[in-house]
């Protein structure tokens, strides 16, 4: 397959590039607003066992879009924020009749492109949404966490702000070499500001973000994490039949989210722009700080919780049971943990490679846990990291209550 890497100089989709470059397609076109960069991370894989090219594409310019989408079989989306561009690449992509795979992380694009399915279906085309670390991983170890149960309630997901140890979100994740917000650091103060989609009671309602979920987890873990808009309980409501609750949580300090509630109130209020919020993140405003200091006293936090993870809640022959999926800090994954262009690219290419040969390939708009073989998907992810499979990447928990 021609794979046509779309915002390929940017860190994520350059992380994808890299992992998709080492065999198994035809050709890859890192394609990009900045022609300049482009060339960059074309001439960076100048020795990789396929051809790799540049050329500029500008998402928003349509006629452009479709002119290179003409020329793939297969796009990997990293342009966001998903929130602006999302659906339509996604629609060009349908257009064009070219496959389709990305890192959208925002839940408002990820409701309108699921309603676009009958259209790739009738068009022949996957369209994979969501193929990153949360969501993406997340869905799978959601899929994985309630595979032992007959009946679920409840599922949770959650990945590291900051309560690793190091700031998952550095300055240089936050601002670009432009000193402007980058899409991910928009992305983020989008989606823990307004109102966000989450599961109530087996129904998808509006909810306030940073909303504290205080949770028990098997092996006597336990700890308060924060809801965030994000994907996860849109797909996963769809696709795992629940009848709880579900959110996409942070695990995150009781400082930091006091700090992203002052910004929250303040672009609810109108105050702040997403921009200029997420300056603020990288480059914490002393006024900011002060007011968020009655919260952080009061703010619970992760304790004991995994930095990341899966929860689900159910019954398991007839008694209640609860079961955890996490990836293990003891398999050596902190640097994966705390590079978020690693951590979101690699998976992008590892998806694809299940949607190049055949594995992932239906047609329709699906989230990962629809299409994506998840064994299989963690065991090329313990191999693209260079493990040895020791001790295991995932580790499952589960605990009859």
């Amino acid at each position: 397959m021609r794979v046509l890497a779309l915002g390929g100089a940017g860190s994520m989709g350059a992380v994808a590039a890299r992992t998709v470059a080492a065999g198994g397609v035809e050709q890859i076109v890192i394609a990009d607003r900045d022609r300049a960069a482009a060339g960059r991370v074309a001439r960076e894989l100048a020795d990789a066992p396929v051809p790799v090219c540049a050329r500029r594409v500008d998402v928003t310019d349509g006629a452009e879009l479709r002119d290179a989408l003409h020329g793939a079989d297969l796009v990997l989306n990293t342009v966001g924020p998903y929130f602006r561009f999302g659906l339509a690449v996604l629609r060009a992509a349908i257009d064009t009749g070219t496959h389709y795979l990305d890192i959208c992380d925002d839940w408002e694009p990820t409701v309108a492109m699921l309603e676009l399915d009958a259209e790739a279906r009738a068009a022949g085309v996957t369209a994979v949404i969501g193929m990153g670390a949360s969501p993406g991983v997340s869905n799978l170890l959601a899929a994985t966490a309630v595979a032992p149960l007959d009946s679920v309630r409840d599922v949770y997901t959650a990945w590291p702000v900051d309560a690793t140890g190091d700031v998952d979100d550095s300055r240089g994740q936050l601002i670009g070499a432009d000193g402007s917000p980058t899409a991910a650091a928009v992305h983020w103060m989008q989606q823990s500001s307004g109102n966000i989609k989450a599961v109530r009671a087996g129904s998808l309602t509006e909810q306030r973000p940073l909303r504290p979920v205080a949770l028990e987890l098997p092996g006597g873990r336990r700890g308060t994490a924060y809801t965030v808009g994000h994907p996860e309980p849109i797909t996963l409501h769809r696709t795992l039949g629940l009848t709880g609750d579900s959110a996409s949580l942070m695990v995150v300090r009781p400082s930091t989210v006091a700090y992203l509630d002052v910004l929250r109130r303040d672009i609810d209020a109108g105050g702040l722009t997403n921009a200029a919020a997420a300056r603020r993140v990288a480059e914490p405003h002393i006024l900011s700080i002060l007011r968020s200091l009655p919260r952080a006293l009061v703010n619970k936090g992760p304790a004991t919780l995994p930095p990341f993870f899966a929860a689900a809640f159910g019954e398991r022959q007839g008694r209640e049971t609860a079961v955890l999926a996490h990836l293990d800090p003891a398999a050596g994954i902190d640097g994966l943990l705390t590079d978020m262009a690693r951590a979101t690219g690699i998976p992008l290419a590892l998806g694809m490679s299940q949607v190049v040969d055949g594995t992932a390939r239906r047609a329709g708009v699906h989230p990962p846990e629809a299409v994506i073989d998840r064994e299989r998907f963690f065991a090329d992810l313990d191999r693209e990291l260079g493990r040895t499979g020791s001790p295991p990447l995932i580790v499952v928990e589960h605990e009859c209550r």
